[in-house]
């Protein structure tokens, strides 16, 4: 199983477990079995006999069994989860009735806290989300940190539209504000052309010659 670790500015940490591989009735049931056999053995001078009843050995190869998808399902989790991972497996053990300790239940601790941007929170998120799915048989505790995951990543990815929206609204400004410079810049050399051809004006007049001979060939005489 797959327990989140939510880290936030006050440093809270919220974890939750549960038993993997066999219910938790099974397990306590299994487990106050063993202790009322060690508890006879013990009466019976410490000894505990080699040779097992039928039902005990069913009992040894269910707990091989458990054990093994135990160690699979942590480890699982521990390959995908990488570098959010922050605790390796812990295990919990019963003593079967061979006098061995097998692994009934398990956790990995997985940080589950935001990134520093949309984007880091995303990409955080589906991993949160494929480490708390990568077992083959996910427990509800394992589903529910995958959704937690999901609702991270649908946060952070409308988080990213709004700033692409932001962007688009800014650029748009700028944009208007480049034409408007562009349009004042036009308006002040008309002025200057305006300007110009007025002096010329003045001079032909000075001169003596009328508007309409410009551009035609004048002789003057003083």
């Amino acid at each position: 199983m797959i327990s989140a670790i939510s880290s936030s500015a006050a440093s809270f940490h919220a974890v939750s477990s549960y038993t993997a591989g066999t219910p938790a009735s099974q397990t306590e049931a299994a487990k106050s079995t063993s202790e009322a056999r060690n508890g006879r053995n013990e009466q019976g001078g410490g000894q505990q006999s080699t040779v097992l009843s039928p039902a005990d050995q069913r009992r040894v190869e269910e707990l091989k069994v458990i054990d093994r998808n135990v160690r699979a399902h942590e480890a699982a989790h521990i390959a995908v989860g990488g570098n959010l991972v922050t605790s390796g497996a812990s295990f919990e053990y019963e003593t079967g009735p061979d006098g061995q300790r097998y692994a009934v239940a398990g956790e990995v601790g997985i940080d589950t806290s935001k990134g520093r941007t949309p984007e880091e929170t995303l990409a955080r998120a589906q991993q949160i989300r494929a480490a708390a799915l990568a077992p083959a048989d996910p427990s509800a505790q394992d589903r529910s940190v995958a959704a937690t995951a999901a609702q991270m990543a649908a946060e952070a990815r409308a988080e990213m539209a709004r700033e692409q929206v932001d962007a688009g609204k800014i650029e748009g400004s700028n944009t208007k504000a480049t034409t408007s410079s562009g349009n004042t810049t036009s308006s002040g050399n008309n002025g200057q052309g305006d300007e110009s051809s007025a002096i010329a004006l003045g001079n032909l007049l000075t001169r003596g010659l009328s508007p309409s001979a410009v551009g035609r060939s004048v002789d003057i005489y003083a």
